[in-house]
């Protein structure tokens, strides 16, 4: 008798807490892609292999899929949840971009994003608590150049009036990860990464302006995966999805051959600051510009890096198309391997790098790879452009077209350094397709030059449905001197530097 009283009153509690409760508007929204590409020289050159780079074939086909889920209490207090699926090449059954071989069922279902929004009570200050997108602001460029991606943390916006509004953050990107020496010892230790950031956006009359600042202290052994005592700090280890980016950018030119290994007692220290704007009061005209600068340095001087990046974007609108004249400059290394780096710091680009163009060099756009053949960002580069963007002649289609020349600021010094501390000469390239320590897929110098083409058009088939077709391609001109790139050009899978090129397809739903 006693366990059935103990039944009803808890079939009780729970009614009337249904009652009390508020009912959940769940809302949802995804993207699917399809897309179908076929390139070659995807890494600037053909030699020791087939294929569009070392990881994949001329033609490959793609899919991803993105879900989100949204659980809306009321306007004070809501949650979602984002899931990815790929994205993956079709037939290749591992990861990476895997599980789409014959049978399919494969482990490739992602969670991307998972956070609450809340309202503080009787304020209008807003949270964002767990696993969600930040990025730093940009007005010219197609992206931040130092930090946009995936990361857990902590924001909270206000808004002061019409004119200004705030949002500051923490984030902690990694944590736990080292694995201690061969017996374990400091496991964990010193592991953690954490950053904070604010940005205040100010609107007026035809004119936004958007200052911004970062700070983040950086463990010793964040990045560090040696299993002895050795003081190699830099280690090719991918911490998560963008662990490849944070090692690229954080760090000097190969800091894993060529710092001094001393022992870091301390965390490193970062932080960046920056400011965009535009200003559209005098339409048809619209001015754009980005500046960021930075700066990050360890007890080990030759780990240390620091420089800046500034963009500026003059765009006029016509009737049919917006004519725009685009620029930018970053500093570059100078030729001495031991004082660190003089190229922006950056952290992470998750949504391709910061460019003019939209397409191959610049942003991925198609979010199916064989963009960012430069780099994931455009440090260490100078650049200017034309592009006629979202051109219109019939119902539903357009087209953007540009054409972009840039040079490398790195000094070409630096490479003879390189043989001297390492008796080998860097390739200009990545030959094995992957993200090298202190380095972009492309390190250019004074003396090197590309020139890019790129024609992406954009096609409604349905309110829901849209396919793109784009076309890129890429001129590279290296100083083949033998102080420059001479020795490294003549043999192995660094011979026959070539232009690369690519064309896709590409089918979005999205609702």
């Amino acid at each position: 008798m006693k366990k059935i009283w103990c039944l009803l009153l808890a079939a009780a509690m729970v009614t009337g807490a249904a009652q009390a409760s508020h009912a959940v508007d769940f809302k949802a929204k995804g993207v699917w892609l399809a897309s179908f590409q076929y390139g070659q020289n995807g890494n600037f050159t053909n030699g020791g292999h087939t294929g569009y780079d070392p990881s994949e074939d001329e033609f490959e086909a793609r899919s991803r899929v993105r879900l989100v889920i949204d659980a809306v209490a009321d306007e004070n207090l809501s949650g979602q949840v984002y899931f990815e699926i790929g994205k993956s090449i079709w037939g290749k059954a591992d990861n990476p971009q895997g599980g789409m071989a014959l049978g399919a069922d494969a482990s490739i279902v992602k969670l991307k994003r998972a956070f609450i929004d809340w309202r503080v009570p009787n304020t209008d200050l807003k949270l964002r608590m767990g696993i969600q997108g930040i990025g730093l602001p940009y007005m010219a460029m197609g992206g931040p150049t130092v930090f946009q991606s995936d990361v857990a943390a902590i924001t909270a916006s206000y808004v002061f009036n019409e004119n200004a509004a705030m949002t500051a953050f923490w984030a902690r990107p990694y944590n736990d990860n080292y694995v201690g020496d061969a017996d374990g010892d400091q496991k964990n230790f010193m592991d953690n990464m954490d950053m904070a950031g604010l940005m205040v956006p100010l609107t007026f009359d035809g004119v936004k302006l958007t200052p911004w600042g970062m700070f983040a202290s950086i463990g010793s052994n964040t990045f560090r995966n040696d299993s002895s005592k050795n003081y190699a700090y830099v280690g090719n280890k991918i911490n998560g999805v963008n662990g490849g980016y944070a090692l690229s950018g954080l760090f000097p030119l190969r800091a894993d051959l060529l710092s001094h290994k001393e022992k870091l007692n301390a965390y490193g220290t970062a932080w960046w600051g920056g400011l965009s704007g535009e200003i559209t009061k005098w339409d048809p005209f619209r001015i754009a510009w980005d500046f960021s600068y930075g700066n990050v340095t360890y007890d080990d001087g030759s780990l240390n890096r620091s420089g800046w990046l500034a963009g500026l974007l003059l765009e006029y609108n016509l009737d049919w198309t917006k004519l725009g004249l685009f620029g930018w400059y970053s500093s570059g290394d100078d030729d001495n391997v031991g004082n660190g780096s003089e190229r922006l710091p950056t952290i992470s680009n998750d949504y391709g790098p910061c460019s003019f163009s939209g397409t191959f060099m610049g942003p991925d756009i198609n979010g199916l790879e064989r963009d960012r053949v430069i780099g994931n960002n455009l440090v260490g580069t100078w650049g200017v452009g034309f592009r006629l963007k979202d051109m219109s002649f019939l119902e539903d289609l357009k087209h953007t077209f540009h054409i972009s020349l840039l040079g490398g600021t790195n000094d070409p010094g630096i490479l003879k350094k390189y043989h001297e501390r390492t008796n080998q000469w860097m390739a200009p390239n990545n030959p094995e397709g992957t993200t090298k320590v202190g380095r972009e897929n492309l390190y250019l110098t004074t003396r090197d030059y590309a020139l890019e083409f790129g024609l992406l058009n954009e096609y409604k088939i349905y309110d829901n449905l849209q396919v793109n077709l784009e076309a890129s391609y890429i001129a590279l001109w290296l100083d083949k001197s033998d102080d420059v790139w001479g020795q490294s050009l003549t043999g192995g899978d660094h011979r026959d530097i070539r232009d690369a090129w690519n064309v896709s397809v590409l089918f979005i739903y999205s609702f």
